[in-house]
């Protein structure tokens, strides 16, 4: 998948259901990795490429998006949020949120998007039109709320939400099935949700990827961006409900469903 900005992005599928994503600048030849699960299949897709990896930039602690990186730091710049770094790999460059940095020649600014957990933050290189997402904002989804609260992931879905519409989430988890169907419980005459359940189940059936998504199709079918939205709310029968009372909700609700 190539980008306006001569970076090429590459989803590598990890472990059982993970996602690793490359960024490659062909100008420079700087390879980013965001977030590592294992080091195999990336070992694999950069070898394949003849590409080598200058950075590794790291969205959340837990073990399936950091177990990767000892085997894959070798001569790369390790990068990741500043209030997590007592739980990272050690960092090279710690960050937070308003303190953009450089990194294959994307100016990429980095947003506080806890809620899975405290500490969570995403990358968000605009030229590119890609946003780096974790276990925040997910296709069809956000991630349960391990550390944080509901008002916190709310406020980390508006952010996101407030991105470019035609930025490419870029999220950790093939998880968008399981999530298609909750939201088809919530919202079942929506139109858009309809259309995208039917290109998610071809997708799965040809065994390819249903991420990267995009914003556009997030803001129209993803739940967990739709809490403030008044055709939405009415259809939960909470028409006169704040947007967190909604957002608390659904999450609830997906964790028993």
């Amino acid at each position: 998948m190539t980008n306006p900005s001569a970076v090429e992005l590459v989803v590598v599928p990890c472990l059982s259901d993970n996602y690793a994503f490359l960024v490659h600048n062909n100008d420079t030849g700087e390879t980013a990795l965001i977030d590592a699960p294992e080091a195999a299949p990336i070992h694999a897709a950069l070898d394949a490429r003849g590409w080598t990896l200058t950075d590794i930039l790291l969205t959340h602690h837990h073990d399936d998006h950091i177990d990767g990186v000892a085997a894959l730091r070798t001569n790369a710049r390790v990068i990741g949020a500043r209030a997590d770094a007592h739980r990272l790999p050690d960092l090279d460059l710690a960050v937070a949120e308003g303190e953009p940095f450089n990194v294959c020649g994307q100016y990429t600014d980095v947003f506080d998007v806890s809620g899975h957990t405290v500490g969570h933050i995403a990358f968000h290189m605009a030229d590119a039109q890609l946003v780096f997402t974790g276990d925040s904002l997910m296709a069809l989804g956000c991630g349960r709320l391990f550390e944080g609260t509901p008002a916190q992931m709310w406020d980390s879905m508006q952010k996101m939400r407030a991105l470019p519409e035609n930025t490419v989430i870029c999220s950790g988890h093939e998880y968008t099935t399981a999530n298609a169907r909750f939201a088809a419980s919530l919202d079942p005459d929506n139109p858009d949700l309809i259309s995208r359940i039917k290109r998610i189940e071809a997708a799965r059936a040809a065994n390819q990827p249903t991420v990267p998504s995009t914003l556009t199709e997030e803001k129209r079918t993803n739940p967990y961006l739709r809490a403030d939205i008044p055709e939405f709310k009415t259809a939960l029968g909470m028409k006169d409900a704040s947007a967190v009372d909604v957002f608390t909700f659904v999450r609830a609700q997906k964790d028993k469903f």
